[in-house]
């Protein structure tokens, strides 16, 4: 770490507990986000998607800039994002590929498997290969984002923080915690009715700060799987190639043809998770 200047004195907030240092980042966010984030809201609302997609593209560039602000103002980084993990390196590159494989394969594998036990069905796209080429290409960027922007926020920036004050277990559990609650933000109904999802993004939660830790803080392993993920379930949602049987309940197989929302994806995922600790601890002992 360097000594940078403080143009603004704000140096001493990372003397605060870390609650309150995630709140004032939050509290920041939101005050830069809304005051363009509604009126952009307003203009679009007869496209309630598209409104959604504008606002949140723009959460995400103004999350980047104010974390990149944040590392050098508050904790003098020289390089703010690469301290997060975002290393320009071939390891992290090829680690990206081997997260990118693992989780793209872990949901083929996952859904190939409830169809050989007669709980589901492959069938080809009802509207064609040319559709399907088009979305594993769009499927491809949605996923690199979301895996980027969501693995600098929380193995970046939230796990950073919590390392600060807490334990590496305390850290790794309240990561996971907040990681799950966040994407359960919904309706009653919804949450009752996708209850199963909220063990499975749990337990990702923890995969991704085992896979950045045994990656020497590198990134790229968080960000290839979590994009995987999500690549694998756009294909197969987006292009309709399972269709379900219904011969065992959602909670089994997904609801929603979620892979996490059930017992078989988070039985998938507790193999994984078990790898990737056990990962860790042995490179945490060489």
């Amino acid at each position: 770490m360097s000594q940078r200047r403080d143009p603004f004195g704000l140096k001493h907030i990372a003397t605060y507990p870390a609650p309150l240092r995630l709140g004032c980042f939050v509290l920041v966010l939101a005050l830069l986000w809304l005051p363009l984030a509604t009126p952009l809201y307003l203009l679009l609302r007869d496209d309630p998607n598209r409104a959604s997609i504008v606002t949140m593209v723009l959460l995400g560039l103004m999350f980047i800039g104010l974390l990149y602000n944040w590392g050098k103002w508050i904790y003098g980084y020289r390089r703010p994002f690469s301290h997060y993990g975002l290393v320009c390196s071939s390891c992290n590159v090829q680690e990206l590929a081997q997260g990118l494989g693992l989780g793209l394969g872990l949901v083929f594998i996952l859904f190939s498997t409830i169809a050989l036990l007669g709980w589901a069905q492959w069938q080809p796209s009802p509207q064609g290969w040319l559709y399907l080429g088009r979305w594993v290409a769009e499927g491809s960027l949605t996923a690199i984002a979301v895996g980027l922007g969501e693995e600098l926020c929380f193995r970046g920036w939230l796990l950073d923080e919590l390392e600060r004050d807490y334990s590496g277990a305390i850290a790794l559990w309240a990561n996971g915690l907040i990681f799950a609650l966040l994407h359960f933000i919904k309706p009653w109904s919804e949450v009752l009715r996708t209850f199963p999802q909220f063990p499975g993004l749990l337990l990702l939660g923890l995969i991704l700060v085992w896979a950045k830790r045994r990656s020497h803080d590198r990134l790229g392993l968080a960000i290839g799987l979590h994009a995987g993920l999500v690549w694998g379930y756009y294909i197969i949602n987006v292009g309709n190639l399972i269709r379900i049987t219904g011969v065992v309940p959602d909670w089994v197989t997904g609801v929603d043809r979620n892979p996490l929302a059930g017992l078989m994806g988070i039985g998938f995922l507790t193999v994984v998770a078990l790898g990737m600790r056990d990962r860790q601890r042995v490179r945490d002992e060489g």
